[in-house]
């Protein structure tokens, strides 16, 4: 689980203005950091299969918003991708 301070690095460094939370760069931002950090977990705890589930769940809702973003606004899309390092 990430900490509210993390949470706030991360909404800080990826925001589109000032009172930005909910943009979808934020979104992908944040579910990027809470998947990170939860392979990491499951590479400790092999046999959690209910935080392996959460990741898929975390994995596809990213994929989600990355497409949305990718009809919205390609250059947005590839900017995010990029500054994420995804593809």
């Amino acid at each position: 689980m990430l900490t509210t301070k993390k949470k706030q690095a991360v909404i800080k460094k990826h925001q589109v203005h000032d009172k930005d939370t909910g943009s979808p760069e934020v979104q992908v931002a944040m579910l990027s950091k809470q998947i990170d950090e939860l392979a990491t977990h499951l590479k400790k705890h092999k046999k959690d299969n209910h935080s392996r589930r959460g990741l898929i769940k975390m994995v596809a809702d990213r994929r989600t918003h990355l497409k949305y973003l990718e009809r919205k606004d390609k250059t947005r899309h590839q900017a995010i991708l990029k500054k994420l390092e995804l593809k």
